[in-house]
């Protein structure tokens, strides 16, 4: 059998930003999906929210790759005629007491390299958003929402022109790895046996996973499930921009967004399962959404909240640890050659997705130039 240039285990947003950059360069490349569609998972149940990159830890990745994917994601799907709007954020003190928290959020972003929050008083938040209660904000105005669904589309597209090849519906039931590159065995409906000479483990949450089942792999990977529920509202849409509170432990707060359609979602609180299957909205979930919205809309009404849909946060940490970077492994870390790791890419991955894939090129690059200098 051939052995193929490279694999990518995973199409969603991130997998198939990362196999786009590849067969633009050059890269012979198959995407490997084990549902039958890609983009099912984390990447169809978020918020389309493009972040600005304002909580992150400035020397982070994520700051790093957030910053630097908006600006990429914005181009892009103006170039392909995606549907998004730059509508803008309102981030919100609702006492006192959040203030200093609000003004080293506005110092991180500064840190990271996002200079355009705009101090709002509590009047001047109340001009912009005349529902919103507040005791002051920042308006991050490079903050927006977009159509998921069409980006990892166009994604494909690109990816496809460029001769890469998606395979949905196979996944990976086993790899090991041998002398130059990896052996992977499929299921699904029609079983292959492939050899490539580099992976790419873009599995979201079936990353940890997969790398349990590679007995060459050493690093422990803990894995965690934090699963996001959302609730639509019933009745107009009282906000024009995404309201924010302040961020909360694993998560940014139950905050307002709102779809290119205009319906107004709030979510996702931050629920931790034993399992990534776990997709259903509790109702009784209401009132403590309901108690965490009237702090900065108290006009909210009685009964207006509808369980809508959830997703599952990749976590790669516990509930009582803080929060990590994204963890890209390559082998430089843990020792076997033609291997990358996308691990724990949560919120920002979307709006990071070009950055990233940037990001893994450039590694690949680097490797590959190392070895013909070894070779020499």
């Amino acid at each position: 059998m051939d052995q193929l240039d490279t694999v990518v285990i995973g199409a969603g947003v991130v997998g198939l930003a990362v196999g786009r950059a590849l067969a633009l360069r050059g890269h012979e490349t198959l995407i490997l999906e084990a549902e039958d569609h890609f983009g099912t998972q984390t990447s169809s149940r978020n918020s389309e929210v493009i972040h600005a990159g304002i909580y992150y830890p400035p020397a982070s990745l994520k700051a790093k790759l957030c910053r630097e994917g908006r600006i990429q994601l914005y181009d892009y799907a103006k170039s392909r005629n995606i549907e998004f709007n730059a509508c803008g954020k309102l981030l919100v003190a609702t006492t006192e007491a959040e203030l200093p928290k609000l003004e080293a959020i506005a110092e991180n972003a500064r840190l990271s390299g996002v200079h355009d929050l705009i101090r709002l008083s509590a009047d001047e938040a109340h001009a912009l958003e005349p529902e919103v209660v507040c005791v002051g904000g920042y308006l991050s105005p490079s903050t927006g929402i977009i159509d998921v669904h069409g980006f990892m589309l166009a994604l494909l597209g690109d990816f496809e022109n460029a001769g890469g090849t998606l395979v949905c519906g196979t996944p990976v039931v086993s790899w090991s790895v041998e002398a130059n590159g990896f052996v992977i065995e499929t299921g699904g409906a029609d079983p292959m046996t492939l050899r490539a000479r580099r992976v790419i483990n873009a599995a979201g949450h079936g990353a940890p996973r997969l790398l349990q089942g590679l007995s060459a792999y050493a690093p422990p990977c803990p894995q965690y499930f934090a699963k996001g529920n959302y609730f639509s509202l019933s009745g107009r849409a009282p906000f024009k921009r995404l309201v924010y509170p302040m961020p909360e432990a694993a998560g940014l707060g139950v905050h307002a967004t709102i779809d290119l359609s205009g319906r107004v979602r709030f979510g996702p609180d931050v629920e931790w399962v034993a399992h990534d299957q776990d997709l259903k909205v509790d109702p009784a979930r209401a009132d403590a959404f309901a108690t965490a919205i009237r702090r900065y809309w108290p006009s909210l009404p009685e009964g207006a909240l509808i369980p809508d849909y959830a997703g599952i946060r990749p976590k790669i940490h516990a509930p009582d640890q803080p929060m990590p970077d994204f963890r890209i492994e390559g082998p430089d870390r843990h020792g076997i050659n033609g291997l990358i790791n996308l691990l724990g890419i949560e919120s920002p991955g979307m709006t990071s997705a070009l950055a990233l894939a940037d990001y893994v090129t450039h590694m690949i690059a680097r490797t590959d130039k190392a070895s013909v200098i070894a070779e020499i």
